[in-house]
């Protein structure tokens, strides 16, 4: 369906919200399509129903399903078709009003084959459940590995083995896995529901470590697959399933039933201190924060924005003023915030400066040397409090110069980042604008085990922002022109600087973030608190909490 185009009478600022967030919608609807509607009907023809179509069966009816890694993929494979949301449908779901990850082969996608990106994200799926100690559904539909990129799927720590390993690891942990086979399951991929509590099959699907054609290459022997791998032949001779169902909706209604009776464990012990909820002021968060970046706006306001009855107690207020630390409650949960302040501040200086001078300009998203020391105080004293924290990222670096490093810039920046290393509570991080170089770190990047990643459409994710790369990068390749001997004139140095301008800001994009999993999911600003609430619900499934340690810490 085509969306109406964004009202011509905003200002410029909604107008770039509003055309963005259209945008965000329609690429969703891209990828939901996953391998086109022939395809679908492939599906349906065979009496099965889509990966998304399952997934709205599965879950509580009228509750929502938090997508994650829904970009995974996105503009990759193009040689080969591509492989839209990675080949696999991952989130979070309620079922029996307990939250489920759920992971779901899209067989519409080159009949749900394992690329690259489908065993990371599938991997990441995992993490997040065995972080979390979130049970998980499996929906399996898959044709296993994608043979044309096998050396880049089948050897390494973080590739297709790692599913097996983290099923096992959860399994261990007394994690619920509940695997329902619905159409393929082949090769080494045929261990995954295998090493579930539980197996579900349906009819006309097939389970076997090679396919009638391979087996028949392999040792001669002639078989169909019925009598190889088919539901009967597994529930009835090899024993390896426990439920026979004859239909997807058949299986999807045992999964629920059998769902429903799994003992639940204790919650966090922050989450056992969670209190009634209070509603958040009513604001559009995208009045008050620019999509470009350049707009100044006071994280406060951000803050007291989703929090329960709009309430922050901040941490030293007046000391450090780029970083904004404080303890509010958020759907009732007690949360610790560590946001990048965006105004411009007017910052006082110790006395015995220069004569007069007792103030200097610090400019917003910057993390200056008092900004990094207040905000590693605050990470141990939300680790002491056992109190998650949630980093809201909006940040341009640390500063630089002469005066920042005599101040220890280095030293203090070190002692945040072994902060947001060793936190042992749990740490979901919100990127709402820039997330460049080592603010990407402090700031509790993708590197630093965040538990959700979220970044909304405005979020711009490099090692430096645009114009300063674009600058940079073109001086190198000036270099290694004139090397070569041949000097540019104007119109060709013009032509090159939009080349590597318009490839860099292709990578600034959060779809480049999020189809490399380096962002978890592309949420829209007004939805963030709602999420946060849920995200923060997943994670107090996991009452274990480690003792938290910092080693050699700058001082």
């Amino acid at each position: 369906m085509t969306q109406a185009p964004p009202p011509t009478d905003l200002s410029p600022a909604a107008a770039a919200w509003a055309e963005a967030l259209e945008r965000l919608a329609a690429d969703r609807l891209r990828v939901h399509a996953g391998g086109g509607s022939k395809a679908q009907q492939r599906q349906h023809d065979k009496n099965r129903l889509t990966a998304r179509e399952r997934i709205a069966r599965l879950i509580d009816s009228e509750t929502p399903f938090d997508e994650l890694m829904t970009f995974a993929g996105w503009e990759m494979y193009a040689e080969v078709g591509g492989c839209p949301s990675g080949g696999t449908v991952t989130g979070i779901g309620q079922i029996g009003g307990r939250p489920w990850m759920v992971i779901a082969n899209d067989a519409t996608v080159k009949a749900g084959a394992f690329f690259p990106i489908t065993a990371k994200k599938v991997i990441r799926a995992q993490t997040i459940a065995l972080e979390n100690h979130l049970p998980v559904v499996y929906l399996v539909d898959s044709a296993g590995v994608y043979l044309p990129m096998q050396d880049e799927i089948f050897p390494d720590q973080d590739d297709f083995g790692r599913v097996f390993y983290l099923n096992a690891r959860m399994s261990a942990r007394g994690i619920p896995q509940i695997a329902a086979i619905m159409g393929n399951c082949v090769a080494g991929g045929a261990y995954l529901p295998v090493m579930c509590d539980t197996l579900i099959m349906t009819e006309g699907s097939g389970l076997y470590l090679a396919g009638p054609a391979l087996v028949r290459a392999a040792i001669g022997q002639v078989v169909d697959s019925e009598e190889l791998g088919g539901a009967s032949m597994h529930a009835a001779i090899a024993g390896t399933v426990d439920y026979k169902e004859p239909d997807d909706d058949a299986a999807l209604k045992r999964v629920r039933a059998l769902a429903d009776l799994y003992a639940q464990g204790d919650p966090a012990p922050w989450a056992r201190r969670r209190a009634e909820i209070r509603a958040a002021p009513e604001r559009d968060l995208t009045e008050l924060v620019g999509f470009d970046g350049s707009k100044p706006y006071d994280v406060r306001h951000l803050i007291t924005s989703i929090t329960d009855g709009g309430e922050l107690h901040e941490f030293k207020a007046e000391y450090g003023e780029t970083i904004v630390c404080g303890f509010a409650r958020l759907g009732g949960y007690p949360v610790g915030f560590v946001a990048n302040q965006r105004t411009v501040i007017k910052k006082k200086l110790k006395a015995g400066g220069e004569l007069g001078l007792r103030t200097r300009i610090e400019v917003g998203g910057v993390i200056y040397g008092d900004s990094a020391d207040k905000a590693a105080r605050f990470i141990l004293d939300a680790n002491q409090a056992g109190v998650p924290l949630i980093f809201l990222s909006d940040v341009t670096g640390f500063m630089v110069g002469r005066d920042s490093e005599q101040e220890g810039i280095i030293r203090r920046g070190a002692k945040l980042v072994n902060a947001v290393s060793n936190t042992v509570v749990p740490k979901i991080t919100v990127i709402t604008g820039g997330s460049f170089g080592a603010g990407n770190y402090a700031m509790n990047g993708k590197a630093f085990g965040p538990r959700f990643l979220f970044a909304w459409p405005s979020a711009k994710y490099a090692v430096m922002s645009g114009n300063a790369a674009a600058k940079t990068l073109l001086d190198i390749q000036l270099a290694a022109l004139k090397r070569s001997g041949h000097e540019p004139d104007d119109e060709e140095l013009m032509r090159l600087y939009a080349e590597v301008k318009t490839k860099y800001d292709t990578e600034l994009d959060p779809r480049y973030a999020a189809s490399r999993l380096w962002v978890d999911e592309i949420i829209e600003p007004n939805a963030t608190r709602e999420r946060l609430i849920r995200a923060l619900k997943a994670c107090a499934g996991n009452p274990h909490q480690e003792d938290f340690r910092v080693g050699v810490f700058q001082v």
